[in-house]
């Protein structure tokens, strides 16, 4: 969006003469460099660069805007198959309809609905006619390439059979194998192995009765050790450790901010917890500190009182966008107002940073200045579980009062030896120097397929190192041919449709790995042109928006009252 003549982007407020700096131009705060101020000028808006000194590396994000035409013909698109949905229930009704799979069976006439109305018909006659590119089975481990079981349906994607057949060396362009440790050989596998030997697969317990074993210990000790942090606690799931987490932390009369884009894990960790919730824009610091204000000023609804805590929610990496948090604004907010940060970094973590350490690395912050670091063990470790790093008085509080701690059994211990191994690898504990030279790997991928597909003419979203990469299809009928096309291909890649993303923002989303090859890029690469010239999906006009710069509503917040 172009900035109003003689004002700035977010507020349109009239720019002062005095608000800009010798090395660059400022708008909203936030310094550009001079190179940038003369993009935007000409309308080739790129970059937001260091802002006022909270930043060590320039920090490249932006989101090309929707073309018009493309967002009308999307809507279109869901009306049309809207209208024909209604007319099918129609015919279905008078018995016309030759396809009876999506009425329900006549013995449930007589029962209340279990699903409603909306979703019932949006899975008949939208989901079920693209439902073919989930849930394929594969049948290999998840590496670079996989096996995939070939399947038919022959009833509009209500069910599926086997063909026997095997769909062999398929580029995997999906799974979150991030550096490359999803493998059944090497010092990984080998190591697991042992364990298994040793240990056996279950332990049959919670971690305060007898579940508890040496090896979850010397896993705590060493996850704080990569963390830089006081102490850490691992759990058996990664959803349940911010699920389960959130509500030991806070209760009513606490207030979260939570990042519209925030995981669903995240988001049903704060409902449950009881406390009012209000949701900022995407990565808008204007609107979290808009909150915060509001927070300190009024504190709570009705009696007023101050906010028992306050906790601000984030990802480390957004999961759909592939965009970064700007940690280091959020953190200089929650200094500010006195708040507390809660960093989930389920993608970050091992994938950013110059030493696998996540986004604090990538961005080269303290770890104290994070309360709550929470990751994932299921991406960049090849395994499973979750954890949550912090103060020891904070781990020995969830210990006791998290219901994921006290009532969910421990982690398997060869799952335990492979995150344990692979976290050594990357820290260089092993000897070698495997798990630097992954990272990098990682790093050069995920810029050069990024950097390749925008020179395309694809539309595609995030920041520049995120190895997270949605490729923008927009229109309902492309989501299942684009997946369709490119299994034909031999490339495996993940399409995402509404409701997960907002209605007109479908996308394929691919995820870098440092265990693709040059070539295996360059061959996923030269199909997705393809594939993009077959069904026009090359929108790009290369007028990115930062987001800094997409206009902020201040209206546009939620809050559940205690």
């Amino acid at each position: 969006m172009r900035p109003d003549p003689g004002g700035c982007f977010c507020c349109r407020r009239p720019v002062r003469a005095n608000s800009c700096v010798a090395n660059g131009e400022v708008r909203n705060g936030y310094v550009r460099s001079s190179a940038a101020a003369a993009a935007a000028a000409a309308g080739q808006i790129h970059h937001v660069t260091q802002n006022g000194g909270l930043y060590k590396r320039p920090f490249n994000e932006g989101f090309e805007e929707t073309p018009m035409l493309v967002a009308v013909l999307t809507y279109v698109g869901y009306g049309v198959l809207t209208l024909f949905g209604y007319l099918r229930d129609f015919l279905r009704h008078w018995r016309i309809e030759k396809c009876h799979h999506a009425t329900e069976r006549e013995e449930q006439k007589d029962f209340v609905s279990l699903y409603q109305d909306f979703e019932n018909f949006y899975t008949r006659n939208l989901y079920m006619r693209i439902r073919d590119n989930w849930n394929r089975p594969i049948c290999s481990v998840p590496g670079a390439r996989v096996d995939i079981m070939e399947r038919q349906s022959h009833d509009y994607n209500w069910s599926f059979k086997y063909t026997g057949n095997v769909i062999k060396d398929v580029i995997n362009m999906g799974s979150y194998n991030y550096l490359g440790f999803a493998r059944n050989t090497g010092p990984c596998q080998e190591a697991a192995a042992r364990v298994l030997e040793e240990y056996g697969v279950g332990v049959c317990s919670t971690r305060q009765e007898i579940g508890n074993l040496d090896k979850h210990e010397g896993l705590e000790k060493l996850v704080a050790s990569f963390l830089g942090v006081e102490a850490a606690m691992a759990y058996g799931m990664g959803f349940a450790t911010n699920s389960m987490n959130i509500p030991a932390l806070v209760s009513k009369g606490c207030l979260i901010l939570s990042d519209e884009l925030n995981h669903a894990s995240l988001v049903l960790g704060a409902r449950l917890s009881g406390a009012t919730i209000r949701v900022f824009k995407h990565n808008n610091m204007q609107s979290l500190e808009k909150l915060l204000k509001d927070a300190i000023v009024y504190g709570q609804p009705r009696t007023r009182r101050p906010w028992k805590k306050i906790l601000i929610l984030v990802e480390g990496i957004y999961s759909m966008e592939g965009s970064i948090v700007r940690l280091p604004e959020v953190i200089a907010l929650k200094k500010k107002y006195k708040a507390y940060l809660y960093l989930d970094e389920a993608h970050s973590i091992g994938a950013l940073g110059p030493t696998g350490r996540g986004v604090v690395d990538y961005f080269g912050l303290d770890p104290e200045d994070v309360d709550i670091m929470m990751g994932t063990f299921t991406k960049s470790f090849g395994a499973s579980g979750g954890y949550i790093g912090g103060k020891k008085a904070l781990i020995d509080y969830l210990r006791t009062h998290s219901h994921s701690a006290v009532y969910a059994t421990s982690l398997s211990p060869p799952v335990v030896e492979q995150i344990v191994t692979s976290m050594k690898c990357i820290m260089g504990q092993d000897g070698t120097t495997l798990g630097k030279e992954c990272i990098q790997q990682l790093a050069e991928n995920v810029r050069y397929f990024r950097r390749r597909l925008k020179s395309m003419g694809f539309i595609i979203y995030g920041n520049e190192d995120s190895p997270v990469v949605p490729l923008m299809l927009y229109m309902p009928a492309k989501i299942g041919a684009f997946g369709r096309e490119m299994l034909k291909r031999n490339i495996g890649v993940v399409v995402v449709g509404f409701p997960a993303t907002p209605i007109i923002e479908s996308r394929a989303r691919f995820c870098l790995s440092a265990a693709h090859t040059r070539e295996m890029l360059d061959t996923a690469l030269k199909e997705i042109d393809e594939v993009g010239d077959l069904l026009h999906l090359k929108y790009s006009r290369h007028r990115s928006v930062p987001l800094l710069d997409r206009p902020f509503d201040e209206t546009t917040y939620e809050e559940t009252e205690d």
